[in-house]
């Protein structure tokens, strides 16, 4: 078996260090007994506790984490769809256009995209607020989970879906029991990936929230530009568990339903 160069082991290290050391030392100060987030003054709880008192940083959280789950459940049917219709096997006119309307949220700026459909809901005449949140990270999300279940559908079994439909199942009962069962770890995998990226968007939802919907990027934007607290430090340590708890639980299913 060949061994990795010492190097290798070396740059890998480095870069797992550069990726998670400040993490990791966020989590680390979020037990800080001191208010000063850079003076270690022993361990302690007390910001923990500390956030039951501060309602605008908690109910940020909640309205994040609501608008989070709405807008990833909206964009992963609609990725979902949109995988189905772009499956290579598939060829309709201006299917070229659609791949490319469907993918151009992934490379256009996030300011083009918070303005545009800022400008969209002030033109239709749509408050802004909690649902043109969702909206707007659902349009932003929908695209990667499109790619992550079309890559699924490139390596499906075809044969499975082409017995199904030989033994007279309507094509809605194929892509309920055969189909989405496949495809399903792609799903998931989809759903979190628009979870994660509407929970840390910041830009798009500056241009399109509205009054009572301030995100926590919002609001941990807003107070840090006066200073980093250590209530900051905590909601941002159970927020990084509550992910890691999700895609720990996202992956045992995949591996018990690969097994």
């Amino acid at each position: 078996m060949h061994r990795a160069h010492p190097l290798a082991w070396a740059a890998l290290g480095l870069g797992l260090a550069f990726l998670y050391g400040p993490i990791l030392l966020l989590v680390v100060y979020s037990f800080n007994a001191s208010r000063l987030v850079t003076v270690w003054a022993g361990f302690s709880t007390r910001w923990y506790a500390g956030l039951l008192d501060n309602g605008p940083l908690v109910e940020s959280a909640l309205v994040t984490l609501k608008v989070a789950f709405a807008s990833a459940s909206l964009a992963t049917v609609l990725g979902t769809l949109a995988a189905l219709a772009l499956d290579g096997r598939r060829r309709f006119p201006g299917r070229p256009l659609l791949t490319g309307l469907v993918y151009a949220p992934m490379v256009m700026p996030e300011v083009i995209t918070g303005l545009s459909l800022l400008l969209l809901f002030v033109g239709i005449g749509i408050p802004r607020g909690f649902w043109t949140i969702v909206i707007a990270h659902a349009t932003f999300t929908l695209c990667f989970v499109a790619v992550v279940v079309q890559a699924r559908l490139r390596h499906l079994d075809r044969s499975l879906i082409e017995a199904a439909a030989d033994l007279g199942a309507a094509p809605v009962t194929v892509f309920r029991t055969v189909t989405l069962p496949l495809i399903a770890p792609a799903v998931i995998a989809g759903f979190l990936l628009a979870f994660t990226l509407s929970m840390d968007d910041l830009v798009i939802a500056s241009f399109v929230s509205g009054p009572g919907a301030t995100t926590l990027p919002m609001r941990l934007y807003s107070q840090v530009r006066l200073g980093v607290t250590p209530e900051i430090n905590a909601i941002s340590t159970l927020l990084i568990g509550a992910v890691s708890l999700a895609v720990l639980g996202a992956s045992v299913l995949t591996a018990r339903r690969g097994r």
